[in-house]
C-alpha cells in the first residue's frame, strides 16, 4: 500500500479527501516554515496530517512564567478534533472574564468551544467526550448547568475533577473537548 492511501494505523484513508499544502517537519522535529497551520507528521509507513488552529507560544500568552512552549488550540487529525482546555477568557483579547463567577467563566469557555470547534469544520454536535475541571467542588453545579445548556441533546461522556488550581489563579473552571466529525461532513 502506498504512503498516500493509507494511514498511520496501517487503515486505507478514506476516499475524496482532497490534498492540501503541508508543512514539512525536519528531523530534529521543527517545521521548515512556519506560516502554513497544516502539520505533516511521519509515524510507521503511512501519513498523518494535522491542521492546527490559533497556534501560539506561552512566552507571550503567560509572560509572568518562564515557558517558551508552542501550543495551538485546535488539532485536528482527520476527523477527529481536540481542543486544548477553554476558559473564562476571551480568545481575541486574552482578557479573563467573569471574575469570580464560575457560572461566567464556563459560559466564555462553552462559547470558546464553540468557536474553536466551527474554525476545525466541526459542531458542538460533534463533541463526544468533555473533560471538565473546577477548583471547588461547590462550583460542579453552576458550571454543569452551563455545560448542559450548551450541550443540550448531545450526550457526550464526561469526567469532572476537583483541582487544587488552574494555570491562573482567576480561573476557577476548565473544559476539553473531543469532537468527531462524522463521514461526509466537514
Amino acid at each position: 500500500m502506498s504512503a498516500a492511501g493509507s494511514t498511520a494505523a496501517g487503515r486505507r484513508a478514506r476516499p475524496g479527501r482532497r490534498p492540501s499544502s503541508r508543512l514539512r517537519i525536519n528531523s530534529a522535529g521543527r517545521a521548515a516554515d512556519s506560516s502554513p497551520t497544516k502539520l505533516e507528521c511521519r509515524e510507521g509507513k503511512g501519513n498523518v496530517a494535522h491542521e492546527r488552529y490559533r497556534k501560539f507560544n506561552t512566552k507571550e500568552t503567560y509572560p509572568e512564567q518562564t515557558l517558551d512552549n508552542d501550543l495551538c488550540q485546535v488539532v485536528r487529525a482527520g476527523n477527529l478534533v481536540f481542543l486544548r482546555g477553554q476558559v473564562g477568557q476571551d480568545l481575541e483579547t486574552n482578557e479573563s472574564v467573569g471574575l469570580g463567577d464560575a457560572a461566567a467563566q464556563a459560559e466564555q469557555a462553552m462559547a470558546n468551544v464553540k468557536t474553536l470547534l466551527e474554525e476545525a469544520g466541526s459542531r458542538l454536535e460533534h463533541i463526544c467526550r468533555i473533560q471538565v475541571y473546577i477548583v471547588d467542588p461547590r462550583y460542579r453545579e453552576p458550571v454543569y448547568r452551563v455545560i448542559g445548556h450548551w450541550l443540550k441533546g448531545v450526550y457526550p461522556v464526561s469526567t469532572g475533577l476537583v483541582v487544587q488550581a488552574l494555570a491562573r489563579p482567576e480561573w476557577l473552571m476548565e473544559i476539553e473537548a473531543t469532537a468527531v466529525i462524522p463521514d461526509g461532513e466537514s
